[in-house]
């Protein structure tokens, strides 16, 4: 039996059987845990799913940015439908409900959201002029963009974005999967922004953080 349920702590009460309610314990913990990760949110780090089709590696892709503390994930679908189920945020243990998800018409729209937001725009793909992503400065804002599982990110997304990136590898697989290659390239971004001292003061304004309190309390 979990301590919560035996061992009153200080806040909690116990109902005429014994059994302890912890609501007044868990609420204030729960409370500033939900602080405590508002403010190592990134403003300026934004994930772009083009066209990911299967519900695993979106799922998993979301979880890849909460654990990071990535806030919006951009999402173009045109020649698939989303995964709705891994999108949605009324699943208990979805990453989905402490993810912003903006859908896009286009990639021409997407990016130019991105872009009227100051961030440069870095599609995964392998080819000649792919910069290394151990080469990249990901400290300023940065947008990373992942493609269908099969084709890739589209060559309208590679002309447009800032630069292609590839993730370098030692073996006979030319190419990771898609929610392990996000996963690679966002913690190689928090990486450097933890040493630039990017998660130690809260890059969202007071007010996005005051909202989005309200809402998580809510979830």
């Amino acid at each position: 039996m979990s301590r919560e349920l035996s061992d009153p702590v200080d806040g909690e009460c116990s109902d005429e059987n014994g059994g302890a309610l912890v609501e007044l314990d868990r609420t204030p913990r729960r409370r500033e845990r939900i602080r405590s990760v508002l403010a190592r949110r990134q403003a300026d780090l934004a994930v772009v799913l083009e066209d990911v089709h299967d519900p695993h590696n979106a799922s998993a892709v979301l979880r890849s940015c909460d654990g990071v503390g990535v806030l919006d994930v951009h999402l173009v679908y045109v020649n698939e439908m989303p995964p709705k189920r891994s999108f949605a945020r009324t699943t208990s243990a979805s990453a989905a409900k402490w993810i912003r998800l903006h859908y896009h018409d286009s990639i021409e729209e997407c990016f130019g959201v991105l872009r009227a937001a100051g961030m440069r725009i870095y599609a995964t793909a392998l080819g000649k002029e792919s910069v290394d992503l151990y080469d990249l400065n990901l400290t300023p804002p940065s947008a990373l963009v992942f493609g269908n599982e099969m084709r890739g990110v589209s060559e309208r997304a590679m002309d447009l974005a800032d630069a292609t990136v590839f993730i370098p590898m030692q073996g006979m697989v030319e190419s990771l999967n898609i929610s392990v290659a996000c996963a690679v390239s966002l913690y190689e971004a928090m990486r450097q922004r933890r040493v630039a001292g990017a998660y130690d003061h809260p890059s969202l304004s007071p007010s996005t953080i005051e909202a989005l309190e309200k809402e998580w309390s809510r979830k």
